[in-house]
């Protein structure tokens, strides 16, 4: 039993980093382009709030 619960959290994991991917790396590229330190940390934020997969 124990392990199916670990074959579901993992599915659920994979999941939420399929629905978010693209999101972070848009995030990432933001970062990497804003100028000022005001703007990366915003941006950082955004990044934040996202929910981890990990």
């Amino acid at each position: 039993m124990a392990t199916k619960s670990l074959i579901e959290r993992e599915k659920k994991r994979q999941k939420l980093e399929q629905k978010y991917h693209l999101i972070r790396r848009s995030l990432k590229k933001e970062i990497s382009k804003a100028q000022s330190l005001s703007e990366k940390w915003e941006i950082q934020g955004k990044l934040e709030a996202l929910p981890n997969a990990m």
